[in-house]
């Protein structure tokens, strides 16, 4: 039944320290019977079919060993779009909607992602502001190949462009997004396992303060509004760095939980 299944997993889950028991066990029940998790809820009773139910156990087998569950079910939501997911990309943040608010405020004609990951950013920009012309880097391969599958999955694939590297040559924009590596080499042991033994490395660390991909783009932005996502405590010295490239304007916005999460500047 619906009520065993769930009960079991979410003692199991909690038993191994998991956060959300309850609820990664009812994402990944739903996942599995391909039912509502309102249906879940609302019908305990419900016995579960064999192959569901192999399934299930499977996933939370996945999840027992720290894998996140984005990656378990293949897909994460961002705003109004839905991410396909897996271990090349690092699995979109809410607070990292912050640098699509700020665009969508902006409404630019033109704007660069850089660090796009699996797409987030320049997609959901591209789903919320149709006559803006976007580009969007990274250095991986692998991110850049998860990108462009997500973006013909969602039809944006004409309205984003992607492309190897950080900041395309010779190219001038409106305002520039970066999600950069900010994890401090001395905080990589304190994270959860879910970040530290299943997200690419390469797209967290930033050297021995984490600022370093940060201190190595800043430099490289000649024009326009450069917003930029940043680790807890880092706002301070971020805005320090702006200033001392000659970008003015500098402000800070805070995520859900008051952390100083955007540091931008405009020159």
């Amino acid at each position: 039944m619906i009520r065993e299944a769930l009960d079991s997993a979410t003692d199991a889950l909690q038993a191994m320290g998991i956060e959300d028991p309850r609820l990664d066990a009812e994402v990944l029940l739903a996942e599995a019977t391909g039912l509502e998790r309102a249906v879940l809820v609302t019908s305990p009773d419900r016995e579960l079919e064999p192959p569901a139910s192999r399934l299930f156990g499977e996933m939370v087998r996945r999840r027992l060993r720290r894998e996140p569950v984005a990656y378990i079910i293949g897909r994460r939501g961002f705003r109004r779009i839905e991410l396909k997911v897996d271990r090349r990309v690092l699995i979109p943040r809410p607070e990292t909607e912050l640098l699509v608010e700020l665009a969508i405020e902006r409404r630019p004609l033109t704007l660069l992602d850089i660090g796009t990951g699996s797409g987030a950013i320049a997609l959901a920009v591209a789903d919320e502001l149709p006559d803006c012309e976007i580009k969007a880097t990274d250095t991986s391969g692998d991110a850049l190949e998860a990108a462009r599958s997500n973006a013909y999955r969602l039809g944006l694939e004409e309205r984003v462009h992607f492309v190897p590297g950080t900041v395309p040559v010779e190219e001038d924009y409106e305002v520039i997004l970066a999600n950069l590596p900010y994890v401090a080499e001395r905080e990589w042991d304190s994270l959860q396992p879910e970040v530290t033994e299943w997200e690419p490395r390469e797209a967290l660390l930033a050297g021995a303060d984490g600022l370093d991909a940060i201190r190595a783009l800043i430099p490289r932005i000649e024009v326009g509004l450069l917003a930029l996502e940043v680790g807890e405590g880092q706002a301070e010295a971020v805005r320090g760095l702006l200033a001392d490239a000659g970008f003015g304007a500098i402000e800070t916005r805070r995520d859900l939980a008051g952390i100083e999460r955007v540091v931008m500047g405009e020159r």
